[in-house]
């Protein structure tokens, strides 16, 4: 059973894994290199402790020691009761769900190791807002990828935000990171995958037309870019097809040229499941 611990001083060297959670610089540099993740709300806390993430601490307003009681008696890590304002005053925002937990990350597998029972693959690259990496992570596990790549220069996947808006999909789909952003599709190439890349560029082929000559046992990645720039030049030099989700004829007289990498990777997602077995 957990110690629950009522604490009324923000500047308590205990509650160190939350202070300043609004600074992303200090949080992307300091908690992949701490080795911790801030899990935030009831649904995403129990999704993290449910796929085997082992919990530091959690961080409770008093009116939420009941509903994460099971938790609380099931867990030996510390739980500290503060009042909104104190964790406003930690945090640095208002901490709306009322409930944060400090996990303990688990080492990444390599990108080999998640290649050899993958069929179905999402591969990011200069993805680095993270809600979009939250959101894509979202759609992989609703629409069935069996894992998801991520370039170097990624978003991180357990940065609160992207487990947030992610419902804990991050936590539920594998990962794992390129070492070498300059031969990573080599490797995709090698373990036997067919290369997508998605772009908006309408002359190219519609993914769902790509995938009528792709089998449920074929392998098939697709190859997400950045919101603003795309995939780079390179990415799509060694694609072996571009494809695109097509746009309404009238899509361009109203000034809409193309979907954001989420909506259209959702839709991709849902075109690259056809014909699975």
């Amino acid at each position: 059973m957990a110690d629950l611990i009522t604490v009324e001083d923000p500047d308590d060297p205990r509650l160190r894994d939350y202070t300043g959670l609004t600074d992303v610089e200090l949080r992307r540099k300091r908690e992949p290199a701490e080795g911790l993740f801030i899990a935030e709300g009831e649904k995403v806390i129990r999704r993290a402790k449910d796929t085997g993430y082992e919990m530091r601490s959690m961080l409770l307003s008093a009116k939420w020691v009941d509903v994460m009681r099971d938790v609380i008696d099931e867990l030996p890590a510390p739980v500290y009761a503060v009042s909104p304002e104190l964790a406003e005053q930690v945090t640095g925002y208002h901490v709306h769900r009322g409930a944060l937990a400090s996990m303990q990350r688990k080492p990444l597998p390599t990108a080999a190791e998640l290649l050899q029972t993958a069929h179905r693959v999402v591969v990011m690259e200069s993805v680095n807002d993270h809600t979009n990496i939250g959101a894509i992570f979202r759609s992989a596990a609703a629409l069935g990828m069996d894992a998801v790549l991520l370039s170097p220069d990624c978003a991180d996947p357990l940065y609160r935000r992207s487990v947030k808006v992610s419902m804990g999909a991050v936590f539920a789909v594998p990962y794992a990171r390129m070492t070498d952003w300059h031969h990573g599709l080599a490797e995709l190439r090698a373990a036997g995958f067919r290369l997508l890349a998605l772009t908006p560029d309408q002359s190219a082929v519609p993914v769902d037309k790509a995938m009528d000559a792709v089998s449920g046992d074929d392998r098939v990645a697709l190859m997400l870019g950045s919101e603003g720039d795309g995939l780079s030049s390179r990415w799509l030099r060694q694609a072996d097809e571009a494809v695109c989700v097509p746009m309404s004829p009238d899509a361009r007289a109203l000034g809409v040229d193309s979907l954001n990498v989420v909506a259209a990777a959702a839709i991709a997602c849902h075109d690259l499941m056809r014909g699975r077995s």
